[in-house]
C-alpha cells in the first residue's frame, strides 16, 4: 500500500501541469466545491492544493492584491489530504481524534510570522499567498459557525 503523496492536478482547472502549492487548515475543505460527502473533521494533515503556472497568477493576485482566496472555484477532488480512516486501516487501530484548533493556531501563527517578514528578500511569494489565503480563509470561517459546534 502507498501512503505518501501523490500529486495532484491544479484544483482550479484540472491540468496535470502544476507549478505552485500551499497547504490550508481542513476546515477549509467546506469552502471548496465538491465537499459535501467529506468530513473535515476526518482530516489529519493540512490540505495541499497545487495550481498550474496561469491560475498561480490569479491566486496570488487574489491573495496578495484582493486578501482573498480562490478556495470557492477549487475542486476538493484535486485536493490532496490524509483521512483518519486510511491511517485507521492501515495500522489496523483507532486513531484519536485531531484537534484542528491545534492545527489551525499553528498555520495561523506560521503565516502571521511570514506576513510580518513580507518585506524580507528572503520571504517567498509562494510563502506571501499562503499565508493570506490561510489568513483569509480562517476569517471567513470564523464568521460562520462550524459545523463540530
Amino acid at each position: 500500500m502507498f501512503t505518501g503523496r501523490t500529486d495532484t492536478p491544479c484544483c482550479l482547472c484540472g491540468s496535470g501541469q502544476t507549478d505552485r502549492r500551499i497547504e490550508v487548515p481542513p476546515r477549509a475543505v467546506t469552502l471548496m466545491e465538491n465537499s459535501g460527502p467529506i468530513a473535515w473533521q476526518d482530516i489529519v494533515t493540512p490540505v495541499t492544493l497545487q495550481f498550474c503556472a496561469d491560475d498561480w497568477e490569479l491566486v496570488r493576485d487574489l491573495a496578495l492584491e484582493m486578501d482573498h482566496h480562490p478556495l470557492s472555484r477549487c475542486n476538493v477532488a484535486y485536493a490532496s489530504f490524509d483521512l483518519r480512516e486510511d491511517f485507521e486501516a492501515m495500522l489496523n487501530e483507532t486513531k484519536e481524534a485531531v484537534d484542528h484548533s491545534e492545527m489551525e493556531h499553528r498555520l495561523l501563527e506560521r503565516s502571521r510570522d511570514v506576513l510580518a517578514d513580507a518585506d524580507d528578500p528572503m520571504t517567498e511569494t509562494r510563502d506571501l499567498v499562503e499565508a493570506s489565503v490561510i489568513n483569509a480563509v480562517l476569517a471567513e470561517l470564523e464568521s460562520v459557525p462550524s459545523a463540530a459546534e
